[in-house]
C-alpha cells in the first residue's frame, strides 16, 4: 500500500476534534504554560529553569497527551478499526503524532517567549528541541499502545514524566550514588547540557555527542513502538 497524505490528514483532523472535547487531556497542557508564567516574573531565569519548563512540555504533551490519544482509541476500540483499514502504519501513527507535534512545538515556543529564553544559536538549539520532540512523541505512542485506557495511561506515564522532566535535578547526587550515572545519558539531560554548551560558544562540531545520544533514544523508542504496534495489529 502506498502512503496517502489524504488519509493521514483525515486522521489528524479527527484527533484534533476529539482532543478539543477532552478536558482531562487539554488541561494537562496548561502545566508548562502556568510554570512559564511563574518563572517569567523572576528577575533572572537560568538555563536550568528554561529547560525544566521545556522538558515538562515534552513530558506533559509529547508523552502524556500522545499516550492518552492512543489509549483512548484503544479504549473505544477504534484503533483496531484503523489497523484493519487500508491506512498504513506511517499514516496512522503519522496522523496521530502530527497533532501532538504541533501542540508541543507551539507550547515550547510560547513558554520560551514567556520566560524570555533567547539562545545564543537558534539553529542548533531549535534543531535539538525539534529532534527531542520526536523522541517524546515516540515514547508517548509506545506508552499508549501498552496501556488499555486513558486513566491507565495517565498513571503509567507519571513516573516517565517525572524522570524526563526533572531527571536533571538529580545530577548532583551522582558522585554520592554512582548507580545514578545513567541520568547523564537521558535525552532531557543531554538537551540541557547542549544548551549550556551553546551559551558557552560551542558549535555543532562540538555537540555531536549530545545529538548522537538523543538520536539513539529516538531510534530505540521508534523501533519499540513499531514492534509493539505490529504485535497489536496481528492481535486485531
Amino acid at each position: 500500500m502506498t502512503f496517502s497524505m489524504k488519509r493521514m490528514y483525515a486522521i489528524f483532523q479527527k484527533d484534533v476534534r476529539d482532543l478539543s472535547k477532552n478536558m482531562f487531556i487539554t488541561t494537562t497542557m496548561l502545566m508548562p504554560l502556568l510554570l512559564a508564567l511563574f518563572y517569567g516574573r523572576m528577575d533572572e531565569v537560568t538555563i536550568d529553569m528554561h529547560y525544566l519548563i521545556i522538558n515538562l512540555s515534552f513530558a506533559a504533551i509529547g508523552v502524556f497527551v500522545q499516550s492518552a490519544i492512543i489509549a483512548e482509541e484503544k479504549e473505544k476500540n477504534t484503533l483496531r478499526g484503523l489497523m484493519l483499514s487500508p491506512a498504513t502504519l506511517p499514516e496512522i501513527l503519522g496522523g496521530k503524532s502530527l497533532v501532538t507535534f504541533v501542540i508541543t512545538v507551539l507550547t515550547v515556543l510560547v513558554c520560551a517567549y514567556l520566560t524570555g529564553y533567547e539562545p545564543a544559536n537558534y539553529l542548533i538549539v531549535g534543531g535539538a528541541i525539534l529532534i527531542s520532540c520526536f523522541f517524546y512523541i515516540a515514547l508517548g505512542t509506545l506508552m499508549g499502545l501498552l496501556t488499555k485506557s486513558v486513566v491507565e495511561a495517565s498513571v503509567v506515564t507519571l513516573p516517565v514524566m517525572f524522570i524526563f522532566s526533572f531527571g536533571s535535578l538529580f545530577l548532583t547526587l551522582i558522585e554520592e550514588y554512582p548507580i545514578l550515572t545513567f541520568i547523564e545519558f537521558l535525552p532531557n539531560v543531554q538537551l540541557v547540557e547542549l544548551a549550556k554548551e551553546v551559551e558557552a560558544g560551542a558549535m555543532f562540531a562540538d555537540l555531536w555527542s549530545n545529538f548522537a545520544i538523543i538520536l539513539a533514544w529516538i531510534v530505540v523508542a521508534s523501533i519499540l513502538t513499531v514492534v509493539v504496534y505490529k504485535k497489536k495489529e496481528m492481535e486485531a
